[in-house]
This record gives structure tokens, C-alpha cells and sequence, in this order.
């Protein structure tokens, strides 16, 4: 069993201004990660990949479907994590809604290589959502409900975030070439990994 997280009791808390351009990097970093993906045409998992199910055959902007599927996890988000976090949480959805509509006009690809393009969605990504987690935001969506889930039957959050992205690849298979769910479930687990190796608590200086 794993010895458990301790927190820096000393540690000076972040300023407004420090959030806010964590906040900023984290936002921009993930929205560039989200240009390369849309770029390749490839999925992800959680809310991203639901609005990707939607954008994609519907022909609809990837920014407003993702801003319009988050609206209903804000409520969970400030009964689970109050407000603060929820405030941050539609800003940063917002942020990316925009920027990932916007940056297409500024970054134009000659070429480029679908592996290549995977691991930079999912290195980008992944060190966009740990700078809004840094600063105790996020990108609300599926992770907001899965806690909620677990306060009210015990089943573990991280297992109903498995499922809900099993669902999602499932789904993808009867729309999508097999590349493009290969690529895209590569893409999901470089994603995972930067999460998963990298947001530790205990790691952390500040709150």
C-alpha cells in the first residue's frame, strides 16, 4: 500500500496573478494540444471526447459543443468543490472554448504525422490540465460527476472515468476508421500518463 500524501503545512498560498497566468498557460497549452487533435480528426476520452462524438458529424464547432456539454457540471462542480473552483472551472472552459476555435486561423499544418500529432496532444494536454489543476481549476466535465458518484455509492471515481472512455472508444468504432480510434486511444493513454505520473499532492509547494 502506498504511503500517504503529506502537504508542505509551510507553504505560502498562490496570488491572484499567479492563478491567473497558471490558469492562462494551462488553458492555452490544452488548447493548442486540442489544434493537433482536431487537426488529425482523432478522439479523446471524458467531456472532450463526448463533444468530439458531437462536433465531429454534426460539422459544429468543437468550442461550443464542449462549452454547452460542461454548463450542467457546474452545478456538481460547486456542490462538490465550492465555489472558488467552479468560478475557475468556467473560466477555463470558456478559455478553451475560444482559443481552440480561434487557433486554427493562426496555426496551418503542411503536413502532419499522426503519431507525431498524438503524443503532442497528449504531452500539451496533460500539461495543460495539471497547470489548471495546480491552481485548482479544471475543465469540468465527466471527473466533477465521477467524485460525486463516489460521495454517494463508494464506487471509485477513477473506475467510472474508465467507463464512461470505454463508451465513448465503443461508440467511436461504428463511426471511425480503426486508425483513427487507434491513434485517438494512444493519444488518450500519453494523456493518462502525464496525469497519472505527475498530479501528486504531496509534490506540490503551495496549495
Amino acid at each position: 500500500m502506498p504511503a500517504p500524501m503529506t502537504i508542505n503545512t509551510n507553504a505560502v498560498a498562490h496570488t491572484p496573478l499567479e492563478d491567473a497566468q497558471g490558469l492562462a498557460i494551462g488553458c492555452f497549452l490544452t488548447s493548442v494540444g486540442l489544434v493537433f487533435l482536431t487537426q488529425l480528426g482523432f478522439l479523446t476520452g471524458q467531456t472532450a471526447g463526448i463533444a468530439l462524438l458531437i462536433a465531429y458529424p454534426m460539422g459544429w464547432p468543437f468550442g461550443l459543443v464542449f462549452s454547452l456539454i460542461n454548463v450542467p457540471f457546474y452545478f456538481f462542480a460547486y456542490k462538490r468543490l465550492g465555489l472558488e473552483f467552479t468560478v475557475k472551472s468556467v473560466f477555463c472552459v470558456t478559455a478553451v472554448s475560444l482559443l481552440s476555435d480561434q487557433l486554427p486561423r493562426f496555426i496551418v499544418f503542411e503536413r502532419l504525422d499522426p503519431i507525431i500529432g498524438t503524443l503532442v496532444f497528449g504531452v500539451t494536454v496533460g500539461l495543460g490540465l495539471l497547470a489548471c489543476f495546480r491552481h485548482k481549476g479544471s475543465l469540468g466535465g465527466m471527473g466533477v460527476l465521477a467524485l460525486l458518484v463516489q460521495d454517494s455509492t463508494g464506487f471509485k471515481a477513477g473506475y467510472t472515468q474508465i467507463i464512461v472512455d470505454v463508451v465513448i472508444f465503443t461508440i467511436a468504432m461504428f463511426i471511425f476508421p480503426a486508425s483513427v480510434v487507434a491513434y485517438s486511444f494512444l493519444g488518450a493513454l500519453v494523456l493518462n500518463g502525464v496525469i497519472a505520473f505527475n498530479h501528486r499532492r504531496d509534490r506540490y509547494l503551495a496549495p
